[in-house]
């Protein structure tokens, strides 16, 4: 809960759309480049119709790069899982809440931070901002899912900066402000909108990975969201 409106974004390049046949060659790029995280996709073939990277992974990375290990879990059973990717050296833990039900996402919440990891919590495309507001004011981020979360390569869905936007109104009505991370079809072309409305992490899959020259697509990123901005922040100021 430590960012603010108009801070500068953090880039959190998803490995799943790295080369896994040469995924330190790849982590070497994006760290060289400035990414600020290292976004892990984890799906377990049930809660999301695809099977992708496991703890192994996680411990591998935790000891080949420096930057912070954003651990996205699109998983059924977060409850159970969670210190299995935290005792592997995820620095964030992000769950989704369509996974949990009751007061699961509020032990969800505690059992990561009682691990010392911080905490996030996922909402999927068509999951009503609702759903999530009674955790707002506890966790670390609030992770907008701009795709069907399953399969990387995807085009950004049209109108998802209006749920940042109302991510952004319940944190600040609640006093608090966690970080706002958006994935999914997020480039130069689709990140406007987003950061606009008050998104502080973009999570880059293709748009790094897919590049001919992937430092300079973080570079390109990076200066688009800081000219996006600057120029919200100045609106901001001249309607103060």
């Amino acid at each position: 809960m430590v960012m603010t409106m108009f801070e500068p974004v953090r880039i959190s390049p998803s490995i799943l759309s790295a080369d896994f046949m040469d995924l330190a060659s790849d982590i070497a790029t994006i760290q060289r480049g400035g990414a600020d995280w290292v976004h892990v996709d984890v799906m377990d073939g049930h809660f999301v119709p695809n099977l992708t990277m496991g703890v192994p992974l996680v411990k591998q990375l935790k000891r080949s790069c420096t930057m912070p290990l954003d651990v996205h879990l699109m998983i059924s059973n977060p409850l159970r899982q969670i210190p299995w990717f935290v005792e592997a050296g995820a620095d964030i833990v992000t769950f989704h809440i369509e996974a949990v039900s009751g007061d699961e996402g509020l032990q969800a919440v505690e059992l990561a931070r009682s691990l010392g990891a911080q905490v996030g919590v996922a909402v999927k495309p068509a999951t009503p901002v609702g759903a999530v507001a009674h955790l707002v004011p506890l966790v670390d981020m609030v992770l907008v899912m701009s795709v069907e979360p399953g399969f990387s390569g995807q085009s950004y869905i049209e109108g998802s900066e209006l749920k940042v936007t109302e991510v952004v109104d319940v944190a600040r009505e609640a006093g608090c402000a966690p970080v706002v991370q958006v994935d999914g079809g997020i480039g130069p072309g689709t990140l406007g909108g987003v950061v606009a409305a008050g998104a502080d992490c973009l999570v880059c899959g293709n748009a790094v990975f897919a590049a001919n020259a992937p430092e300079r697509a973080l570079a390109d990123i990076r200066a688009r969201a800081e000219e996006v901005r600057a120029s919200s922040a100045a609106e901001a100021a001249a309607h103060a």
